[in-house]
């Protein structure tokens, strides 16, 4: 079977200073601008987004086509296209290396975006800790608004289009959309109370289309080279197209990997990662970021889309996929995730922010060899008054990892309570 040739990842692989626009140019670059403008009315657009079955890379998979299709067909409302480069997510890293060695595939993708919408302005809310990779964009920007893809008539369509870079301040939050926009605005990054929806009333308050790197660096490739051939990379009609996967934890060969949706764990961590360091055995993996539920060494024949990974009880999300073998220890694993979504709690909503802090006490309780009989039902407890009570996901991602893995490996925390000892610590030391 011949190797999957990447899409996405192609310039980032293969071609040096991709991020030049002649290097970019000489690939191929902007044609899919220059048909979408030409060949293309904006109705158009969003329909060939729609029908190529093209949902959101961020995190919850929502069809990329019908969010476009919500924004009012008004010409005379200010419109804005948002970009979330905030990649925060625990085990993610398929954003930054599109920024820093492919930012024009992402200009092409806003423009496009903001033509289909009726939107004459963009925003890219980039990580702060991402230096390089706002630096390499701004370059982008500078060197597209020079050669006339944007700015005032792009490439003499009437469409007048243009890209603001701001950049983070490092906050977890950041990532979720109405947050991200608090932030933009100047405001303490929050989430917002939904309905109005952000397609309605998102930025200052104007209709507003939230896309992520990933999700919009798709939009030319659909352009330029048909649905036809989007739907027949993936599982159509519901996971259609590439992900990037970022695998990383205890595998030989960790990295981004470019592969069809649907292509299944194990062929993901034993081919494409060569397999697990010291040839240990499987334990658990965190399918989508920190915020899926962990799945175990049973899931290997699972196919890493959005659908499957839903029925298996997790989800997809950003598709960091982080691989853990048998010498570690699930409790202090959660532990971590616990103190990363304690600390990253904006505070609004009080079942997370005093939620995330007990569960974390209890967590480190355990862990430390002072653990109750009662300690793990109490978490469970604490989890239910937390889920489905809160403004945004983080609260939701916060527990995933908890139930999950008292589900999975409750075993481990009863070792702890017990002995006052992680039940690997032999295994650690092999």
């Amino acid at each position: 079977m011949p190797a999957f040739e990447p899409v996405l990842l192609r310039n980032v692989l293969a071609v040096e200073r991709a991020w030049d626009i002649d290097v970019y140019l000489a690939h191929g670059g902007y044609e899919a601008t220059r048909k979408a403008l030409a060949q293309h009315q904006p109705a158009e657009i969003i329909d060939l987004v729609k029908r190529s079955g093209l949902r959101g890379r961020g995190g919850a998979g929502f069809p990329t086509g019908m969010k476009w299709d919500f924004v009012p067909k008004d010409p005379t409302l200010q419109k804005y296209v948002c970009c979330n480069a905030d990649e925060s997510e625990p085990g993610t890293f398929s954003n930054r290396a599109l920024l820093e060695h492919d930012p024009h595939q992402l200009v092409e993708g806003i423009v496009i975006c903001g033509y289909a919408i009726g939107s004459s302005r963009a925003f890219v809310y980039v990580r702060g800790e991402y230096g390089l990779a706002a630096d390499r964009l701004e370059g982008a920007v500078a060197q597209a608004r020079e050669r006339g893809y944007l700015g005032q008539n792009v490439l003499g369509s009437g469409f007048d289009h243009d890209i603001t870079i701001f950049r983070g301040a490092g906050a977890y939050i950041c990532g979720e959309e109405t947050a991200l926009l608090e932030s933009l605005e100047g405001n303490r990054p929050m989430p917002r109370s939904r309905p109005p929806f952000p397609a309605v009333a998102g930025l200052y308050s104007r209709p507003t289309v939230i896309n992520n790197v990933e999700t919009l660096c798709n939009v030319p490739h659909i352009i330029k080279n048909g649905v036809e051939w989007y739907t027949a990379i993936g599982v159509p009609p519901r996971n259609t197209g590439t992900k990037i996967y970022s695998l990383s934890g205890r595998v030989k060969r960790p990295g981004n990997y470019e592969l069809p949706l649907g292509v299944p764990l194990r062929e993901l961590i034993y081919e494409h990662g060569g397999g697990i360091v010291g040839d240990r055995r499987l334990k658990a993996v965190v399918p989508g970021g920190t915020s899926a539920a962990l799945l175990t060494a049973e899931h290997l024949d699972l196919p890493m889309d959005f659908d499957s990974v839903a029925q298996a009880g997790s989800m997809l999300g950003t598709a960091g996929v982080i691989v853990m073998d048998e010498t570690v220890c699930i409790p202090c694993a959660v532990e971590r995730m616990m103190e990363f979504y304690n600390h990253e709690s904006c505070g609004k909503c009080t079942p997370c922010r005093e939620g995330t802090l007990w569960l974390l006490k209890v967590l480190r309780r355990i862990t430390r060899g002072e653990g109750r009989a009662e300690d793990v039902d109490l978490m469970r407890e604490v989890c239910g008054s937390i889920g489905g009570k809160v403004l945004c996901a983080l609260a939701e991602g916060a527990i995933a990892p908890v139930l999950s893995s008292i589900r999975y490996f409750r075993d481990e925390y009863e070792h702890h309570i017990r002995y006052g000892t992680c039940p690997t610590q032999a295994l650690a030391g092999r």
